[in-house]
């Protein structure tokens, strides 16, 4: 069984890996804070993605690398940049000096979020970050794209948009994706032969995606979810979108006009994003 080093398994994203991936390989789990929850096929390993050491230690013998570690929200440019860019710098290193040959790098959304909501976006198109997290969601694809080149290490970057049990708001119609859709991806970027550098939306089967993935579909992911079974529900209890707000236009929502660490909008949008993967 391929053991499976996941970085940042105490936040939502790692926590839904952990359940959809339990039994399908040995789980290597690491973070900052102790989990306590550890069950059969894990191993947990505390350690920090800032420490480059601690990183060359943590993934020597795996098989793959899932990096999910670092700041999920907006953030001011000292915290972005210790621990998004230069933690991702420090997995990237380790797992060319420990020959890991694969990697999934969360990219997001927000690598994208400056595109409106009107424009279906394949994933080609110029970057266009939405915040200074989105600026380090383009660096880790950037990243991903050196290191496929250069020293050989497969890498899937999905510009993941929220992964949920289900979609709660408007935007999330178009940027949901169920942990079993996750999973799909996963299993391809650990899996697929003919993977080289490859950027994926982690989004499902939405009706109202903003996104065409023609690389998705050439790789083999088939969705089995789509938000719109819940949007009947979702449009029912949020409020109507303002065509004069911003972040209710462009698809990076409230993270296209936060300032200062995820403080407050500069306009009073009433978007409801919740920072977390989204």
């Amino acid at each position: 069984m391929k053991t499976i080093v996941i970085t940042g398994a105490g936040g939502s994203v790692g926590s839904y890996l952990r359940k959809t991936m339990a039994g399908k390989y040995q789980l290597r789990l690491s973070d900052i804070k102790p989990l306590t929850d550890i069950v059969d096929g894990e191993t947990f390993v505390e350690a920090d993605v800032t420490d480059a050491q601690a990183m060359i230690a943590l993934t020597a013998g795996a098989d793959g690398i899932i990096h999910m570690g670092g700041i999920a929200s907006e953030a001011d440019w000292a915290g972005i940049a210790n621990v998004n860019l230069q933690g991702t710098i420090n997995i990237y290193e380790a797992a060319r000096i420990n020959q890991v040959p694969r990697m999934i790098v969360p990219s997001s959304n927000h690598a994208v979020g400056f595109y409106p909501r009107s424009k279906k976006i394949p994933v080609e198109v110029m970057l266009r970050p939405d915040s200074r997290y989105g600026v380090s969601k383009a660096f880790a694809e950037l990243m991903g794209s050196l290191y496929a080149d250069k020293y050989g290490i497969k890498t899937l970057a999905l510009r993941i948009g929220n992964v949920a049990d289900e979609p709660v708001d408007t935007r999330r119609l178009s940027i949901w994706i169920s942990p079993r859709d996750l999973m799909q991806q996963v299993e391809i970027g650990l899996e697929h032969p003919d993977l080289h550098f490859d950027v994926m939306y982690g989004v499902s089967g939405n009706t109202r995606a903003w996104y065409d993935d023609e690389v998705a579909r050439r790789l083999g992911y088939k969705p089995l979810d789509n938000s719109e079974d819940y949007a009947d529900a979702v449009l029912a209890k949020s409020p109507p979108l303002d065509p004069n707000a911003l972040s209710d236009q462009l698809q990076g929502g409230d993270f296209c006009v936060i300032e200062d660490g995820g403080g407050k909008p500069l306009v009073n949008n009433g978007s409801g994003d919740d920072p977390e993967r989204s």
